[in-house]
This record gives C-alpha cells, sequence and structure tokens, in this order.
C-alpha cells in the first residue's frame, strides 16, 4: 500500500510518461505522453502508425500489479487507470472480434486479426478439433512460407513451426501433406482470408476465457463472442446465450449472475477475485452493448446492483457494431501497403513444447514471435482458478444453429474439441516481468526446478493454490472464516451507504421544504407552517438574516466584476 501511495505521488510530480505498446506483429512502439493524456489519444496514435481506420474492432489491455488485466478506458487519463510506476506497458489486442473477419473491408484490419486469432491458436484459447486445426495451420504455413518447394522444405519442415500448445507427429504430417497439396498457389492474402473463413466457423471463435467455478467446484472458462455468452467446460460448451437473450449482468464481489429471458434462466459463477469479477463484468456489458444494440445512442450506463447507491456503474462508450460496419462500408482509399517478406529463419526460443525439443518460431512482415513460457504453465493452469462455492441456479443449455458442430442430442452439449479446454495463456494477456519469466524458462530448461515465487510470477495473475485447486493454501476453516468476514464487511458496508442516503434524502427534502414555506405560494398546508411560532422565530433569527448576508456578498462581487 505505501509502495503504491509513493509511486502516485512520483507520478503526480512528473509531467510527461513513457509508454510502450506490443502490438500484434510482437513488435514496440514507444511514445510519450502528457500527464492528462486520455486513453482515446493514445489508441488513435497506435492507429495512425498502423494506419487503420477500422479501429473499433481493437482495445489496449494492461496488466496492474496484482496480475489482474485490464481494458484501457479511452474516456479517462491513462495516469489515473495505471497502478504502476512508468514508464508503461501495454498491449493491442483485438477487443470486439468480428462476426464474419473475412469480410471486413481493408487488408490490414484483417491481417491484424489474423494475427490476433493465430496467437488465439497457439495459446490454446481457439481450440478445435484434428481435422479444423490441421486446415489452420497450414494456411498459416502457406501465407507465411509461400508454396511447397522441395530445395527449400525438407523432410519435416512443419515441426519447426509451433501452431499449438501441443501437437502430435501425426499432426505435423497432416499439414504437411494440406500445404503440399491443396494450398498451391494461394496468396499470403488469400490463405489469410481462407484462414478467417475457416475461425469463424468454431464454437471457440472470438472466446478471451475468464477462468471460474461453478456450483461443484469445477474450472470453467466464461467468455463474450460476436454470438453471445458462453461457458466452457472440459471440451465441451456447456452454455450458449445468444445477445437477444442475455437481459441482465450482474457481479457482487466474487458472484458473477447472469440472466436470460428464456424461462428466467440464472447462471451463476465465482470469479477467482472481486477485481477479477469486475473485469468480467465490464467485459460483458461491453460485449452485449456492442453486438446487441443498432446505435450508440441506445448505450445506457449499467449498474451491478439493483439499489442505485450499491454497487458499480460502467457505460461503455464507443461505436456499436453495425455503426462500424457502415463506416467501414464508406471507406475510399487506396489499399495502405502491407509488406510482405519472405521468411526469414528465427532464432530458436523457448515455447509450450510437451517434448524435449523446442521449437523455433517462424519471423514474417517484420515481426518474430517470440512468446515464452514456462512448461509449468501446463501443469498449473488446470487447477489455478478456484473458489469456494455457494448455491447456485443453472438453466438448460442454449445451442447456436448456425455452425455443424458434434452435439449431444440428451443434454444439448457441444463437443468443441478432442481435448479439454485449457488455455495456457488466459490469464497472461500481458507479461508484467518478463525477465523473471525467461529466467524461470531458462531454469527450467537446464533441469533446475522454479522456486514458488517465481512460479507466481509466470502465472502473472494466479495466486497461490493448494492441491486441491484453491486459491489459498489454507484449510476449509479458514475459508470459511474469510468468507464469513467478507459477508459481514459486505452487510456493514451496505448499512452505511444505505445510512447515508436517508440522511442525504432528508437533508435535501428538508432544503425543500424551507424553500416552499418562504415563497409565496398560497397552499393551505405551507399557510398553516407559516402561522406557527417555530416557523416565526426561524424566519426572523435564522433565514433573514442569512438572506441579507448572501445579497451583501453577491451585491459585492457584482461590484468588484463592474470596477475589472
Amino acid at each position: 500500500m505505501l509502495s503504491r501511495f509513493m509511486s502516485g505521488s512520483i507520478r503526480n510530480l512528473e509531467r510527461e510518461y513513457s509508454c510502450t505498446v506490443r502490438l500484434l506483429d510482437d513488435t514496440e512502439y514507444t511514445c510519450t505522453i502528457q500527464r492528462d493524456a486520455k486513453g482515446q489519444y493514445l489508441f488513435d496514435l497506435i492507429c495512425h502508425h498502423l494506419n487503420l481506420l477500422e479501429k473499433d474492432y481493437f482495445g489496449i489491455r494492461y496488466v496492474d500489479p496484482d496480475k489482474q488485466r485490464h481494458w484501457l478506458e479511452f474516456t479517462k487519463s491513462i495516469a489515473k487507470q495505471m497502478k504502476s510506476q512508468p514508464p508503461f506497458t501495454m498491449c493491442l489486442r483485438v477487443k470486439f472480434y468480428p462476426p464474419e473477419p473475412a469480410s471486413l473491408k481493408e487488408e490490414i484490419t484483417r491481417y491484424l486479426v489474423f494475427l490476433q486469432i493465430k496467437r488465439d491458436l497457439y495459446h490454446g484459447r481457439l481450440l478445435c478439433k484434428t481435422s479444423d486445426a490441421a486446415m489452420l495451420a497450414a494456411h498459416i504455413l502457406q501465407a507465411e512460407i509461400g508454396d511447397y518447394e522441395p530445395g527449400k522444405h525438407p523432410e519435416g519442415y512443419s515441426s519447426k513451426f509451433q501452431f499449438f500448445p501441443k501437437h502430435s507427429e501425426k499432426l505435423e504430417r497432416r499439414i504437411a501433406d494440406i500445404h503440399k497439396t491443396e494450398l498451391i498457389g494461394q496468396t499470403p492474402e488469400t490463405s489469410e482470408r481462407n484462414f478467417l473463413l475457416k475461425a469463424q466457423m468454431l464454437e471457440t471463435y472470438g472466446v478471451d476465457p475468464h477462468p471460474c467455478k461453478d456450483v461443484s467446484g469445477n474450472p470453467a472458462f466464461l467468455a463474450f463472442t460476436p454470438f453471445g455468452f458462453v461457458v466452457l467446460q472440459g471440451n465441451k460448451r456447456v452454455h450458449f446465450l445468444r445477445w437477444n437473450e442475455v437481459t441482465k449482468l450482474k457481479f457482487e464481489g466474487k458472484t458473477f449472475h447472469i440472466y436470460a429471458n428464456q424461462k428466467e434462466i440464472i447462471l451463476t459463477y465465482f470469479a477467482p477475485t472481486p477485481e477479477a469479477c469486475k473485469h468480467l463484468w465490464k467485459c460483458g456489458v461491453e460485449n452485449q452493448a456492442f453486438y446487441k444494440l443498432d446505435k450508440s445512442s441506445q448505450v445506457r450506463t449499467m449498474s451491478s446492483s439493483n439499489l442505485f447507491f450499491k454497487g458499480s456503474r460502467f457505460r461503455y462508450s464507443g461505436r456499436v457494431a453495425k455503426e462500424v460496419m457502415e463506416q467501414s462500408a464508406k471507406i475510399k482509399r487506396e489499399p495502405p501497403e502491407i509488406h510482405r517478406a519472405g521468411l526469414v529463419p528465427s532464432r530458436s526460443c523457448p515455447s509450450i513444447t510437451h517434448g524435449p525439443r523446442l521449437s523455433s518460431v517462424p519471423r514474417t512482415r517484420r515481426r518474430a514471435v517470440h512468446i515464452s513460457i514456462m512448461e509449468g504453465l501446463e501443469s498449473l493452469r488446470d487447477s489455478a482458478h478456484s473458489t469456494p462455492v455457494r448455491s447456485v441456479s443453472h438453466g438448460e443449455s442454449f445451442m447456436p444453429r448456425s455452425r455443424s458442430q458434434a452435439t449431444d442430442a440428451s443434454d444439448g452439449i457441444a463437443v468443441i474439441s478432442d481435448e479439454a479446454y485449457s488455455p495456457s495463456d488466459s490469464v497472461l494477456p500481458t507479461p508484467v516481468a518478463e525477465h523473471s519469466m525467461e529466467l524461470a524458462v531458462s531454469r527450467q530448461i537446464n533441469g533446475a526446478p522454479c522456486s514458488i515465487e517465481e512460479e507466481k510470477e509466470s502465472e502473472a495473475g494466479t495466486p497461490p493454490h493448494g492441491e486441491g485447486g484453491g486459491f489459498a493454501q489454507e484449510g476449509a476453516g479458514g475459508d470459511s472464516a474469510l468468507s464469513e468476514v467478507e459477508q459481514v464487511n459486505k452487510f456493514v458496508l451496505s448499512v452505511l451507504r444505505l445510512l447515508l442516503v436517508t440522511i442525504g434524502l432528508l437533508f435535501v427534502l428538508l432544503l425543500l421544504l424551507i424553500i416552499l414555506t418562504e415563497s409565496d405560494l398560497d397552499i393551505a398546508f405551507l399557510s398553516d407552517i407559516r402561522q406557527t411560532p417555530e416557523f416565526e422565530q426561524f424566519h426572523y433569527e435564522y433565514f433573514c438574516p442569512l438572506r441579507r448576508w448572501f445579497a451583501c456578498k453577491l451585491r459585492w462581487v457584482g461590484g468588484l466584476l463592474i470596477n475589472k
């Protein structure tokens, strides 16, 4: 707490801050911003640097010192949002996935979305069946190295690229076969467009997973997509609500509620921390407004509680999807040039592997993807998101009709993949301490176990947990005691808020009554009050002297203004 206060004091003394934004091709854009600069200013600088006009799909993400990720709010000061000390580090990411990315107007926009989905595939956020995965990877290969040439591409060349968190030799051979036979002659632009066409049909397209817990204490991932709200568990999508079916999003502490209009369904899940739950709620509010509304003028300020004096209030600021598409149709300019360089052999760098070898990641279009993540994350991620669970009522699942996926007809659950959904990078959008992560990876490579502190740093947002998947290494008694204390604190805060609001309302009513009684309104109720001795005493001893004092001050101020 003291360090935050001191860092805030230091920031107040500075007039300018250095800010670094990591772009989707892993290059960095560094600039200097004024102390009072708002998020919109920085975002416009980046879009100008990228020559990007269809910019409403993108956003700037950062991670606070508590390892909680946030989207930068464009209407607020950057310095007030950042809790860390300058220089600031953020990243550009796709915030709202286009419903049909292959139909975007400009190639530069499609290319940036292609890079984002490629990252989603690499980190396990875009999970799909083996056949779909092979086709996606083959399109990436065609876009980056072009047509297959026996002289340049020896046997096993596809194994030098890391497309997924893990893959088998059989999958590598399938990727190479598709690249050799089915994609010959496709330009990078065509391959990227076909990649987007394939990706948009997957159940996990557009998923930015939020780790939570359900009623049984099982891990689940909640996400907001262009088509609605989804819940992923294991290798299945257990719930799907279209945006026109979602009526309300609420949160209180760690508890997140989703209300649906069909049969009044209420889904309840539990986030790791209150901050994570608030971030989940804000993402839901923004996505619902972006995809559901017809005009930005329809956006309303949302409250996390039914009571106006309780909870958080948030309003989405920006255009909605329909307005964005209408504006994109009006773009008339020469397409900005995209420099596509041939494949440059990249140096070996650590990546997610499940064997003894390390895979190289290709560098194309002036980029070198060098995301380094510990192999130990795979064993940690499955049990890293848990919290004590209370009662919850789940309704029936909803199924999208626009996609052909294998489903279980008995309970309406869609199978999304042959493996369980477990994104390796779901809580690590922006490394906070990159040097510490590289140190942990190097120690892991050399066979040295990572310390607990290094594991916590590498997770960048995952609190310590025990074998049972909890957030703290305490017993059930400690968790229940902490839960009781939190409930007492919430009750006390609610009572204090209610008391303050009641006092405020009484004060406002008293002022209104005084104004009405001192006015010339001829109402029987007010006339009776004016004739009481108490009112006459208040009028002559307090109200009249106060009125003369205000009149004197107003004359004095008016005289000063006239003299000037």
